[in-house]
């Protein structure tokens, strides 16, 4: 499953900037979500705040999963790091 192979660029820059990875996943969904309410009522609001927030960490907690799995890769000899 690619456990194994060096991380792309992409994958590097998440795993030194989790919150960051994060945020740029929140905040997007969470205004995507804002737009499409019909109204502004505390339902709406809550809903699109809790969905960036779930979002945004779930997409945080893979980004230190792959930090995880660099740390790995540096330990057994697979990668230099750079």
């Amino acid at each position: 499953m690619g456990g194994q192979r060096p991380p792309t660029r992409s994958q590097k820059w998440a795993a030194r900037h989790p919150v960051a990875t994060g945020l740029c996943a929140a905040v997007p969904t969470t205004l995507f979500f804002l737009a499409l309410s019909p109204g502004t009522a505390p339902g709406d609001l809550a809903f699109a705040a809790f969905s960036g927030l779930a979002l945004g960490l779930v997409f945080s907690l893979t980004a230190a999963s792959e930090r995880l799995r660099q740390r790995r890769l540096k330990r057994l000899g697979l990668w230099n790091g750079s």
